[in-house]
């Protein structure tokens, strides 16, 4: 029992927290503790495998010089960015206003989500060999092999993105007077940003599996098609030097991605701020 006039402070419940918090701890120095124990695997798998099966570490790094050097791996990165970014920029600029039609206009969405669903389960691998007879084996071809492994995850994220909209605070707004289309822009999409975002994560990295895939399939060139070249002649050495320049690109690609839903985490809540 509390004294009398002694003053009761509300008792606030924290979540429980297990291991050092982030901020006491330097995240770039464990970064580089599991990249040294990256090499270390890699150059243990190396030495077990066989040096002209699973090239180590250093092999890897001269071929890097010498691919790099003489410009094929740049040359073909290139190509494989224009296909990459053709691709995932057409199926971002499709997916996200198709999908908020979806989730805006319930009854358009709640028709054809069975179909989009099944477009969603469906092998993108199976639609090549019609991209081929229609397109041919030229880049817009390949752009549109891209194009179709990114699009579903990023349509069908925004269309549940809006679908998950706060329906209190949607009610709230009504009752406030607002019209459809003040929800829709300051409640419904605002809120389905993180939604946009997590699609366009998973949408980008299908897309440069499908660059890749792509390349394999039509015309060889890009980094697909040093792929194939250099794993047909056993040469794996250069091999994993392409392996590691795509491994590169995801993660440049990631960041970025990072760096927009952060800005666009701001415009979010400044939306909300002002309903």
């Amino acid at each position: 029992m509390a004294a009398q006039g002694e003053q009761l402070r509300p008792v606030t419940q924290r979540r429980p927290r297990i291991g050092p918090r982030l901020s006491q701890v330097n995240i770039n120095v464990w970064r580089l503790l599991v990249f040294v124990l990256l090499i270390v695997l890699w150059w243990l798998v190396a030495v077990l495998a066989g040096q002209n099966f699973f090239p180590t570490p250093w092999q890897t790094a001269v071929a890097a010089v010498q691919v790099i050097g003489d410009g094929s791996v740049p040359r073909a990165t290139l190509d494989s960015l224009g296909v990459f970014l053709s691709g995932f920029l057409l199926s971002a600029a499709f997916a996200i206003p198709f999908g908020l039609l979806m989730g805006g206009v319930r009854v358009f969405g709640a028709t054809i989500e069975g179909y989009v669903n099944a477009l969603s389960a469906m092998p993108r691998v199976a639609f090549i060999p019609l991209v081929i007879v229609f397109l041919g084996l030229g880049f817009e071809a390949k752009t549109f092999i891209v194009f179709i492994g990114a699009v579903m995850p990023i349509l069908i994220n925004t269309y549940y993105g809006v679908l998950n909209s706060d329906g209190e605070l949607i009610e709230m707004a009504r009752s406030a007077g607002a019209s459809d289309t003040q929800i829709f822009r300051k409640i419904m999409l605002p809120g389905a940003l993180p939604y946009i975002t997590a699609g366009l994560r998973v949408g980008a990295s299908l897309a440069l599996i499908n660059t890749v895939v792509a390349e394999l399939y039509t015309a060889v060139n890009g980094l697909g098609g040093l792929l194939s070249v250099y794993g047909n002649s056993f040469r794996m050495a250069p091999y994993f030097v392409v392996v590691c320049v795509l491994a590169v690109i995801g993660v440049f690609i990631m960041q970025s991605l990072k760096l927009l839903e952060r800005r666009m985490e701001r415009w979010r809540y400044r939306s909300g701020d002002s309903v």
